[in-house]
């Protein structure tokens, strides 16, 4: 029977009815009374849903489905492995009750540090917030240290956050050190190290970071508006310009120009405050403060909007 054919046929006692589709057997079915109107193979209806089953178990709270994730192309199997669980029932375990068969997969040594150091990297992006263009950057730069044996003998942690701090200077978010360190299962000094060798294992360039680059990100989370961002954005650069915070890092140039521009602004913020966002300590930031004051009216921008005059800024 054609599908002309099926469209065209009715119930005797519901004529009017109209065929409902069974997508699970390829039938349409009268919903009135149940009149199913068969067809051949080839003018079955084609079912929509999904082409894999899903096994579900509410008792144990979880969901198994046919399908494996997603190919991973960095792995040199390209995670094409087969997981088999091990048995929940009273012949799966010993006398003593430990598991017989334990639950596994053959994973090559090559694959376990890139998937250790995967794991790592997704770790320490996800509690910085960092974008996934910045994650899937760094995975690639451990799969190039790891396949040119680059850095061998160095942890696996180090290596991760290093080429993490290396991919989030590349996209424009750089993170400082003490900021990867904090959610890193390696020290600061380990990550300084190994980021120290990037360049030359990955035979790249690469360019300083400067006060500029963590100004958006430190005023966003003070809350600071965009007039004192630009304000303290100009102070540091015209510092760095006329050589004023040589010897500084940027973090404490950006956090000194931060706290300058925002006392001459209505939403003043403390050291500590400015400190607890940059990363920096109190006494840094006072420092920097004193090397800007005395000549701070070269340093803000013409247009800035002063709420307190400049004269009355706070003393170093």
């Amino acid at each position: 029977m054609s599908r002309a054919d099926f469209t065209q046929a009715h119930c005797r006692n519901h004529p009017e009815a109209p065929l409902e589709e069974d997508c699970k057997d390829g039938d349409q079915v009268r919903s009135e009374c149940g009149f199913v109107v068969r067809t051949c193979s080839n003018d079955r209806v084609v079912d929509l849903g999904s082409e894999w089953r899903t096994f579900s178990n509410e008792a144990a709270g979880t969901e198994s489905s046919g399908v494996g994730g997603a190919e991973n192309p960095l792995l040199y199997g390209s995670d094409l492995t087969t997981l088999v669980g091990g048995g929940s029932g009273m012949a799966a375990f010993d006398k003593i009750g430990n598991a017989k068969y334990k639950s596994g997969k053959t994973v090559s040594g090559g694959d376990r540090v890139l998937m250790n150091a995967f794991k790592e990297i997704s770790q320490i992006a996800d509690r910085l917030n960092l974008p996934k263009t910045v994650v899937d950057r760094a995975n690639n730069l451990i799969k190039t240290i790891h396949d040119g044996k680059k850095l061998r003998g160095r942890s696996t942690f180090a290596n991760s956050s290093a080429c993490l701090c290396m991919a989030a200077r590349q996209e424009g978010v750089p993170q400082t050190f003490k900021e990867v360190c904090a959610v890193s299962q390696a020290s600061r000094r380990e990550i300084g190290r190994a980021f120290t060798l990037l360049p030359e294992a990955l035979d790249i360039s690469v360019e300083a970071a400067t006060s500029c680059d963590f100004m958006s990100r430190f005023c966003s989370n003070l809350g600071l508006p965009n007039s004192v961002r630009k304000a303290a954005t100009a102070i540091a650069k015209t510092a760095e310009d006329l050589y004023m915070v040589t010897g500084r890092l940027p973090m404490s140039v950006a956090a000194g120009a931060i706290y300058m521009a925002s006392q001459a602004s209505e939403f003043k913020r403390s050291r500590r405050e400015i400190g607890d966002v940059a990363g920096v300590g109190e006494e840094t930031i006072r420092q920097v403060y004193k090397r800007l004051h005395s000549r701070a009216v070269k340093l803000f921008p013409k247009d800035f909007v002063f709420f307190t005059p400049i004269n009355k800024l706070p003393v170093p």
